[in-house]
């Protein structure tokens, strides 16, 4: 068997909906805008100076190996959906449902459950005083979420700049606080590290390998708009490898220019990199204050910016998963024939987004802590669905080795697999860690204070983690069992190409 699984009609009519309008240069600012996340940055910078250890291992060890399988599966199968056209072709529709949902419902959960907190945060400490719950409050978030949907919405040639221009000032602003760090250093000094203080530990790589690893997860994303690249077999990867390198060192120079700055104990988590800036701006004397709001005006584009990014990738993705039968019937599956966008779907991440905000600006105490670890799964499903995307990137040079790959990795099945089981064995610590914190620190002799860390037990954090996983799967199996009817319409299946259908439905 040498042919790939067949699109179904409707897929197909979509398909000639795509607009050709991404080049290289948008496709590498789309990634950046995606995967480069400044609310990253204090979150690893709180483990201390041996999170720039665990930073720079995971770089060479997980991100140069992720990066090589994917420039290699994104070249050779670039049709539009991506990873979810990836995984049902190794193993099937049923398996590629799954890893599309685990893919896309992280994402406007992502934009509505922090990232919209995250911005109003920002103006409230740094721009003008914004209550917590007022009716300005709802509204800034409110419109913080449709904006993002509304950039996915419009044309690509039209929605792709808001990220675009969002990966240019998030470039630009991290170069001017490295910049600006070097001068306060000169100045003022550093905070006190020695070599020892960046030596790694259990407790380090248990706690920042999640963290690490979602913010070097997702350069093959662009993938799921394949259909629009002017020429995905030229430009992916060389996407890929610019926009990895890229993250390396926005993520490395940072986070090393934080912990010389900050004190470890004064460390705010998604407020490390803001609290930085505010301690070497005072080089600049009284303009201190005025580039520190033009800073933070920044740091909310930046975020409008990088949720607008994962809007467009991931509904895409989830519109192609729905018009091959396999998520909803077809009704999610269209794309608008004169926007070539996924409005449907768009709109749907946008409800799940407003509605995800709107439920966590009701909860408060133990609520509230409950309500962080649904969210904290919820973006943790996105390392989830790797343990189906990965394997399925082996499995396809094997399955299908006269596809044509305009870029191969120079080695053997067996060293191309090797590559892919190292990054798969690092996604499978990182899932681990976060469905199940706390196990591998006892198992090893470390202290681990769940309900100080969580605020819940570890029986209630357990439940919600396990009963959102199964939600999804319910939801996925429900939506995929609606699609029975697209699937009907699939063009020249066999018995080979979707083996959990039965025989007498794989050749419809």
């Amino acid at each position: 068997m040498t042919q790939t699984n067949q699109p179904t009609a409707l897929a197909a009519e979509q398909q000639a909906l795509l607009h050709k309008t991404l080049r290289r240069f948008d496709i590498v600012f789309l990634l950046i805008a995606a995967v480069v996340g400044l609310e990253t940055l204090g979150q690893v910078s709180t483990f201390g100076a041996e999170a720039f250890t665990w930073a720079l291992v995971l770089a060479v060890f997980f991100l140069v190996p992720y990066g090589l399988i994917f420039a290699e599966t994104g070249a050779a199968f670039s049709e539009e959906g991506g990873a979810y056209t990836w995984v049902r072709d190794a193993f099937g529709r049923p398996a590629a449902a799954v890893a599309a949902i685990l893919t896309w419902i992280t994402q406007p959960v992502w934009v509505g459950g922090s990232m919209a907190f995250l911005a109003a945060e920002t103006v409230s400490v740094y721009i003008s005083p914004l209550e917590h719950g007022s009716f300005a409050d709802y509204v800034f978030k409110i419109v913080f979420i449709w904006i993002t949907v509304l950039a996915a919405i419009a044309s690509l040639a039209k929605g792709k700049w808001l990220p675009t221009s969002g990966a240019l000032l998030k470039v630009g602003l991290l170069a001017f606080f490295v910049l600006t760090t070097i001068i306060y250093a000169a100045k003022n000094g550093v905070v006190g590290l020695s070599a020892g203080d960046f030596s790694p530990t259990l407790l380090g790589l248990f706690g920042s390998v999640p963290i690490l690893l979602f913010a070097y997860l997702g350069f093959e994303s662009s993938n799921s708009a394949a259909g629009e690249m002017e020429n995905p077999a030229r430009d992916v990867p060389v996407s890929i490898f610019r926009s990895c390198a890229t993250a390396a060192v926005c993520y490395l120079v940072p986070i090393f220019a934080i912990l010389l700055v900050v004190p470890k104990d004064d460390i705010t988590g998604i407020g490390g990199l803001l609290d930085a800036v505010g301690t070497v701006y005072s080089v600049y004397g009284g303009a201190a204050d005025v580039l520190l709001k033009i800073t933070a005006i920044a740091f909310v584009y930046i975020l409008m910016s990088q949720g607008a990014a994962w809007m467009i990738i991931s509904d895409r993705m989830q519109a192609m998963t729905a018009a091959d039968g396999a998520f909803f019937g077809g009704f999610f599956g269209r794309f608008h024939p004169g926007l070539g966008t996924p409005v449907r779907v768009n709109l749907l991440s946008g409800v799940v987004s407003t509605t995800f905000m709107l439920v966590a600006m009701q909860v408060t105490g133990s609520g509230a802590s409950i309500f962080g670890v649904v969210l904290t799964i919820s973006i943790s499903t996105f390392l989830l669905s790797y343990l189906l995307v990965i394997p399925a990137a082996i499995r396809l040079r094997t399955r299908y080795p006269d596809r044509p790959r305009p870029f191969r990795v120079p080695v053997s099945d067996r060293g191309f697999a090797l590559l892919g089981w190292v990054a798969f064995a690092w996604i499978v610590l990182g899932s681990w860690v976060a469905v199940f914190p706390g196990t591998l620190e006892r198992l090893f002799g470390e202290d681990y204070d769940f309900r100080e860390i969580w605020g819940v037990s570890q029986g209630t954090f357990e439940t919600f983690t396990l009963g959102t996983l199964a939600c999804l799967i319910v939801l996925c199996a429900v939506g995929y069992a609606l699609g029975r009817p697209v699937r009907a319409q699939a063009r020249s299946l066999d018995t080979h190409d979707d083996p959990t259908e039965p025989a007498q439905e794989a050749t419809r």
